[in-house]
C-alpha cells in the first residue's frame, strides 16, 4: 500500500483539477444538542480555528464556499450563509459559492476546487453549519414539510405515504435493500455499535455511552426497518475547512492534504422519488467516477469516513466504494472487527452523524484530516493512515473523494 501511496503523490497528475487542491485547515465549533451560542456565533468559531489552523489571516482568505447556503426557514437544516458570515469577518473575496443545487453536500467543495483551479481564489474558506437542535422545539427539523403545510413540488409523490421526514423517505429504500441483499438485522446494528464505541473516545461526540446489541434492538423502531440508533443525531454546530491551491499549500503549518479525486456525476435521474434504482440510489456511477481519476484502489484506503445520516447510507457506501461486492456488506461487517479502529478499514472514527452527531459530511472531512494528521488521541488509528475515503448522502446528491497525506 505504502509504495502505491506514494506513487500516486509524486505523480500528482495535472489533468484533474482537484490534484491542484489541498486542505490546509479545519476548524469546529463546538458540538451540542442545544447551543448556548447563534449559529452566527459557531460559524465564527469554526471558521477562525480553520484559518488559524491552516497559518493564515482573514487577509488571506479570497474564497468562501457553502453548502446548501441560508435557507431562513426555521428548521434549522442551514441557517447560516455567505453574506452573513463574510460581512461578521470582513472578508475580501474574488469568489464565493452560496448553493444549493450543486454535486450534493460536498458541492461546496467541489465548486472550490473549480474556482482554485479557474485562478478566481487561491484560500477557499469552505463552512457547514447546522442548528436542528435547537429547531427541533418547533417541531420543524429534519422534516419534510411543516405541520399543516400544503404538499406541493416533488413532496406530492411522498404525501400517499405519509413521508414527511428524511427517516420515512429512507426507510423505503432501505427495505428495498435488504429485499435484495438479504442483509441481517445484527449485521446492520454493527454499524451503529461501532460508530458509538468511536464516539466513547471522541471527546467532542454529543452521545458516547456504549451500546450493544440488545441495546439496539430494545431501541424504538422510527420507520421500519430503521431503528433508532440507525438514524442521525440532530444538533448545533458549525465546521469549516480552508482549501488552497497546491502551491500556496506547501508554505502551511501542516503536511499537505491533498485531495486526489472527487466523484461528482450525474448518471440517475435527479429526483428523490424518481431514482432508477432504489437500493443502490447514485452512489455506483460517482465512485466509478472517483476510481477513474486515480492510481488509487480500495485496497490502498486506510480509513473510511462514510456518510451515516442513515445506517443504510454507509452499508451501501462500502459496496459501491468497491470495499466488497454488490450485496455483500452484511458479510464484510460480519461481527464488526473488521471496521473497527483495529480492523481492516476503520469506519467512522469520531462516532460518524449517528453518535457524534448531524455535520452532513462536514463532520467527516474534519475527522479524515485529524486521521490523517495522527490527530485522533485515543480513537487515532495505528500506524498513521494515508488514505482516507469519503462520502455524503445517497440519493441523487452522491458525492465522494479520496484524501491523501502527502
Amino acid at each position: 500500500m505504502g509504495a502505491a501511496v506514494r506513487a500516486v503523490c509524486a505523480k500528482r497528475m495535472t489533468a484533474y483539477a482537484e490534484k491542484q487542491t489541498a486542505i490546509t485547515g479545519i476548524g469546529q465549533s463546538k458540538i451540542s444538542r442545544g447551543a448556548d451560542k447563534s449559529a452566527l456565533g459557531l460559524t465564527i468559531d469554526a471558521a477562525m480555528e480553520a484559518i488559524a489552523d491552516a497559518g493564515l489571516t482573514r487577509a488571506d482568505i479570497d474564497g468562501m464556499a457553502t453548502w446548501p447556503g441560508d435557507r431562513g426557514d426555521g428548521s434549522g437544516f442551514s441557517d447560516v450563509g455567505i453574506p452573513a458570515l463574510q460581512d461578521a469577518l470582513r472578508l475580501k473575496l474574488g469568489w464565493y459559492s452560496n448553493a444549493a443545487e450543486t454535486a450534493g453536500q460536498f458541492g461546496a467543495l467541489f465548486n472550490a476546487i473549480g474556482a482554485i483551479a479557474a485562478g478566481l481564489c487561491r484560500h477557499v474558506l469552505i463552512f457547514r453549519t447546522m442548528y436542528e437542535a435547537t429547531a427541533r422545539k418547533t417541531g420543524f427539523a429534519n422534516a419534510l414539510n411543516r405541520p399543516g403545510e400544503r404538499v406541493r413540488g416533488p413532496f406530492a409523490w411522498y404525501a400517499p405515504y405519509h413521508t414527511y421526514a428524511a427517516a420515512t423517505q429512507q426507510a423505503l429504500m432501505f427495505q428495498r435493500y435488504i429485499h435484495e441483499s438479504g442483509i441481517k438485522p445484527e449485521q446492520v446494528a454493527r454499524i451503529a455499535i461501532n460508530g458509538r464505541r468511536n464516539a466513547g473516545l471522541n471527546p467532542a461526540a454529543v452521545y458516547r455511552t456504549p451500546i450493544s446489541m440488545d441495546d439496539y434492538f430494545a431501541s424504538p423502531i422510527i420507520s421500519t426497518p430503521l431503528r433508532l440508533f440507525d438514524c442521525d443525531v440532530p444538533i448545533d454546530g458549525s465546521t469549516a475547512i480552508i482549501l488552497s491551491h497546491i502551491d500556496a499549500a506547501r508554505d502551511g503549518p501542516h503536511p499537505v492534504t491533498h485531495i486526489d479525486a472527487v466523484g461528482s456525476s450525474m448518471h440517475y435521474r435527479n429526483s428523490w422519488t424518481q431514482l432508477d434504482a432504489l437500493a443502490t440510489q447514485a452512489q455506483p456511477k460517482v465512485a466509478e467516477m472517483m476510481w477513474s481519476r486515480t492510481d488509487l484502489k480500495p485496497k490502498d484506503v486506510d480509513v473510511a469516513e462514510l456518510y451515516d445520516g442513515f445506517s443504510y447510507h454507509t452499508i451501501n457506501w462500502l459496496e459501491n466504494f468497491g470495499f466488497c461486492g454488490r450485496y455483500e456488506a452484511g458479510d464484510f461487517i460480519g461481527d464488526g472487527s473488521r471496521i473497527a479502529l483495529e480492523g481492516d478499514l476503520p469506519l467512522n472514527t469520531n462516532g460518524g452523524a449517528l453518535s457524534a452527531g448531524r455535520m452532513h459530511a462536514y463532520g467527516q472531512i474534519y475527522e479524515a484530516c485529524v486521521q490523517l494528521r495522527g490527530l485522533g488521541g485515543d480513537r487515532q488509528v495505528g500506524g498513521l493512515p494515508r488514505v482516507a475515503a469519503l462520502s455524503t448522502a445517497g440519493g441523487p446528491l452522491a458525492g465522494c473523494f479520496l484524501l491523501v497525506r502527502a
